[in-house]
């Protein structure tokens, strides 16, 4: 399944800025029913005035991006769906259809990563994908013709 992202800004609750990066081409999935648990990952980063990371974390970020990325499109136990950034905090957002599946598949992406990062991590029944749907309904951006001639 070919990967397409958009990002937007979104309004935070302190007023800030929120880039909200969405996974489009989810309907598949979405409609399988096989992924009814939704994950979210938060990291509670050091801010700059405009709640934005400072730049070290923001590497870091950059690099645990990329190990759930690369993780997770082989594996298959989880859809990573969305990023927020904003505000102090980082979330990604996943859908997963095992618990305990997606921890060691979790643990597996950050087996590189030397630096210990405090996440939270919550989980909840979204059977329904209510928490996409609602990130895409306020933060979607099409393709445009450029993408769709890629």
């Amino acid at each position: 399944m070919a990967q397409r992202w958009w990002s937007a800004p979104m309004e935070g609750e302190s007023g800030r800025t929120v880039i909200v990066t969405g996974r489009d081409n989810m309907e598949k999935i979405m409609a399988k029913g096989k992924m009814p648990y939704l994950i979210r990952v938060s990291w509670h980063y050091e801010q700059m005035p405009d709640g934005m990371p400072v730049e070290r974390d923001a590497e870091l970020m950059g690099q645990v991006h990329d190990a759930f990325e690369a993780t997770f499109s082989k594996d298959k136990a989880a859809y990573l769906v969305a990023v927020f950034t904003g505000e102090g905090r980082r979330d990604w957002l996943f859908y997963t259809g095992n618990l305990n599946i997606f921890n060691k598949v979790f643990n597996r992406a950050l087996e590189d990563i030397e630096e210990t990062i405090p996440f939270e991590i919550e989980a909840q029944s979204d059977p329904d994908w209510e928490e996409y749907k609602e990130m895409y309904e306020l933060t979607y951006i099409p393709e445009d013709e450029s993408e769709e001639n890629d």
